[in-house]
């Protein structure tokens, strides 16, 4: 197993008489891409700016490497590197000025800062845009842009805080690239997001906390195990189904809950190994089943499943 890079200790800040976070604690290994996730308001954003030293924990202690990280300058905080959700560009300097001043503030210069910006920008996709003002640029370019300024320092950990936020498609596809040849070098990345479906594309670690608390700090196959159903089968069979047959199918081995409209059957099973018994159980009853599509259980259920499913503001 490899070493602890990061480790978060029982750290809490208040503001005033609310709470945001509250003895939060977990690791970040060596290479190890880990998904902070929480509903609006968990405590996500404050959690990470006092990783990042911008703001001082109330209680609990943070270190990089062994080195404690704290407000001003330190050997831990340059370690760090931060792509915010709020793009960090100057639109009107063109993208290789813009990766000089970023560069001249961490202590880069010279030959050693032009090599780092040559090699971000390619990093990113954007060397043949060097010249070029971000003004210019789509919304995937900038937050492209904005990895590449974080990284220019070369730094052990790499926290994204929303780094998706307002791209299309394509340029989603682009930033995930990035991340997986920044994943590919050994790179440790903290990655937040509301998308469910980039955190299990990206995080081979999942941090989900709420109220300001760690609700859960393990793999995404451990947390998959937390959920009574691991899979689900989806139905159309030729008739509404009766209350009998909706009895007996609940009755089954595996089914952990049943639902339906019409037609429409939404089945959670214990095992993905089940659907093909309760699709023969549902045959053998006499109602023909015209449309079947087995799945997993998604991220998104683990999610609401601990936070629960009313809304944050």
């Amino acid at each position: 197993m490899t070493s602890v890079l990061l480790q978060v200790d029982g750290i809490s800040k208040s503001y005033g008489d609310r709470r945001a976070v509250n003895g939060v604690s977990f690791q970040v290994r060596h290479g190890q891409t880990v998904g902070l996730i929480g509903p609006n308001g968990a405590g996500k954003s404050t959690t990470v700016a006092m990783i990042c030293g911008l703001l001082r924990p109330d209680s609990g202690a943070i270190t990089l490497a062994g080195a404690p990280v704290g407000q001003g300058a330190s050997a831990a905080k340059a370690q760090i590197g931060y792509v915010p959700q709020d793009l960090a560009l100057y639109e009107d300097l063109p993208a290789i000025e813009n990766l000089k001043l970023f560069g001249a503030l961490y202590g880069l210069k010279g030959a050693l800062l032009r090599q780092r910006c040559d090699a971000v920008l390619a990093l990113v996709n954007l060397a043949d845009r060097a010249k070029d003002k971000p003004a210019s640029f789509s919304g995937g370019m900038k937050r492209r842009l904005n990895i590449a300024a974080a990284l220019l320092h070369d730094p052990q950990l790499l926290i994204l805080d929303e780094p998706t936020v307002g791209v299309d498609p394509q340029s989603r596809n682009a930033i995930f690239d990035t991340l997986e040849a920044l994943q590919a070098q050994g790179r440790a990345l903290i990655y937040t997001s509301h998308y469910m479906e980039e955190v299990e594309r990206l995080a081979d670690h999942l941090v989900i906390i709420d109220h300001g608390k760690v609700l859960a700090d393990e793999t995404p196959a451990a947390l998959y195990q937390r959920l009574p159903a691991q899979a689900a089968l989806h139905i159309e069979l030729a008739s509404v189904p009766s209350a009998h047959l909706l009895d007996g199918l609940r009755a089954q081995p595996g089914v952990a809950a049943v639902r339906h409209a019409d037609q429409n059957l939404d089945i959670d099973l214990a095992a993905s190994e089940q659907a093909a018994p309760v699709l023969a159980w549902l045959v053998a009853q006499g109602n023909p089943v015209l449309h079947f599509a087995t799945a997993r259980t998604s991220l998104e259920n683990i999610f609401l499943n601990l936070t629960g499913r009313s809304l944050r503001d």
